[in-house]
């Protein structure tokens, strides 16, 4: 269980990120991705999805599904504010997603998103 797991589990619902990418037909390291964008984002001036999807790659419809997966604007408040609440989750996901190390998560998880269609 992943740290982000840990602390979407005080959500209403108990939340989980593998529950969500299945809902949504997406990897786990995608809806990873994708739920701490948008925390991030909630917290930003201008469109939460649309900031996200300039963030990461990830098509505003998928974004959506995840919002929606979430409990909508008030779940996407509280993941916003545990994020905030919690700065080293952002780090360890990071980590996690940059694979080929070169400080940006982005376009390795835009390889696995392109994997996954089937494109190279």
């Amino acid at each position: 269980m992943s740290l982000l797991d840990s602390l979407l589990g005080q959500l209403s619902g108990n939340v989980d990120v593998a529950a969500i990418a299945a809902r949504v037909g997406i990897d786990p390291a995608t809806a990873q991705n994708a739920i701490t964008a948008l925390g991030q984002a909630h917290a930003q001036e201008g469109d939460t999805v649309e900031t996200a999807a300039a963030q990461t790659g990830i098509a505003p419809d998928t974004l959506n599904q995840v919002v929606g997966a979430l409990g909508g604007v008030e779940g996407l408040g509280q993941v916003s504010q545990i994020l905030q609440n919690n700065p080293q989750i952002l780090s360890s996901i990071n980590s996690f997603l940059d694979r080929d190390g070169d400080g940006s998560a982005l376009n390795d998880v835009l390889g696995m998103a392109k994997g996954l269609f089937g494109k190279a």
